[in-house]
């Protein structure tokens, strides 16, 4: 039997171990709701950054979203401006770029220049993106690219000037009804005359550049002079002689040039051998259209209420589009590789849209005169120019 005393020793052992028991209970307890607090908090942080990163997600999507509209903003004004390098070029490869096509019929001029006592008889661009024109009252005159008003008025020529281009050396060549060609040097808003060509005996037409080398021209003479470059400065090289008065000349190939005899016979012409290769009859050309090369096999030419598409490698006609109540068709200029423009007799500009060997009606811009265009130019920027018999010309 156990002594009072073990019993008292173990009961109070038991206290003890019980005591001990419970303590180490209570810090368990303690330690798992710890636990969960610390679980619950990190689940409430969780949340809470889910919750402020749901709320971020839509102004980070609004800010990218503004990004991408200047990126896509400062793209679109990198290729127009792009564009517009390529349109000032006088290169007619440079010049026939992806400008967005636009109905005319649908616009107003921006501009309407009426500094002129004469018909509007030729416009051109200047290297520096300048407007010239010439007029019949004899003048040249040179246009703010801003303002559009005159910089530069040249009275030297005495009688129509017909038609107007600068070389690639930057000397200004024109030509006109007082059978002379003049060569201008231009610097800023003054000029001086370089040189007078003067072997024509009548109207001298038209003068194109070759290969910066010849200075080609025809005359109402019956003939076209080749001038060959010696510095600034061009001599008589060669002349042939035509069948009939020369009204118009081009360019269609690295040595070959194509002319009009009067209005109705086309001749191909090589500048290498000197003869020439083919030619085509009763073809209406007008007088005042120049040739435009629509694509490296065709050729445009415009006659009286119709369109004529030469094939130049094989020198067939391929195609005629019947273009009525127009009269002739004077003025003649592409917009890019796609969209061509011309202007006739009843002052109507019509857009067409070029279709391989084909030309589709677009639009067309009733009394974009009220009297003959004479003229139509490409001025870069996608905008053109129109030249008209009583003195007007409009930017469109």
């Amino acid at each position: 039997m156990e002594s009072i005393e073990q019993k008292k020793s173990k009961e109070k052992k038991d206290k003890k171990e019980s005591k001990k028991s419970k303590k180490k209970e209570s810090k368990s307890k303690e330690e798992k709701k710890s636990k969960k607090d610390k679980k619950s908090k990190s689940e409430k942080n969780d949340k809470e950054r889910k919750s402020k990163s749901e709320l971020k997600a839509p102004n980070e999507i609004f800010l990218l979203n503004k990004k991408t509209k200047l990126l896509e903003v400062q793209l679109k004004d990198k290729t127009n401006s792009l564009n517009n390098n390529d349109l000032d070029n006088n290169n007619l490869d440079n010049s026939l770029n992806n400008i967005d096509n636009f109905n005319i019929s649908l616009k107003n001029p921006i501009h309407t220049l009426y500094y002129h006592t004469g018909s509007i008889s030729c416009l051109s661009i200047l290297n520096d993106g300048r407007l010239i024109s010439g007029i019949a009252a004899k003048s040249i005159i040179i246009y703010n690219k801003t303002t559009f008003q005159p910089d530069l008025i040249i009275k030297e020529h005495k009688s129509i000037v017909n038609c107007i281009t600068q070389l690639n050396s930057g000397i200004l060549a024109t030509c006109s009804y007082d059978k002379t060609i003049k060569l201008f040097n231009i610097k800023g808003n003054n000029y001086n005359i370089i040189q007078t060509l003067n072997d024509h005996t009548d109207y001298v037409y038209k003068i194109i550049e070759i290969e910066n080398k010849y200075l080609v021209s025809c005359s109402h003479d019956k003939s076209i002079i080749f001038y060959l470059k010696d510095n600034l400065k061009y001599k008589k090289d060669y002349q042939i002689s035509t069948n009939g008065p020369c009204i118009c000349i081009g360019q269609i190939k690295e040595n070959e040039i194509c002319y009009s005899e009067y209005k109705d016979k086309i001749c191909f012409y090589d500048i290498n051998e000197r003869k020439i290769k083919s030619s085509i009859s009763n073809i209406d050309k007008s007088s005042l259209s120049p040739f435009i090369i629509i694509s490296k096999d065709l050729l445009f030419i415009s006659g009286e209420n119709k369109i004529s598409i030469i094939n130049i490698n094989y020198y067939e006609l391929i195609r005629e589009i019947e273009v009525s109540n127009s009269g002739w068709i004077n003025g003649v200029c592409m917009l890019n590789k796609n969209i061509l423009f011309t202007g006739d007799d009843e002052g109507i500009i019509r857009e067409w849209k070029i279709e391989e060997d084909n030309l589709i009606l677009i639009s067309k811009k009733e009394n974009a005169h009220n009297d003959c265009i004479n003229t139509l130019l490409n001025i870069g920027n996608g905008h053109i120019a129109s030249g008209s018999v009583y003195s007007l010309i409009k930017i469109w």
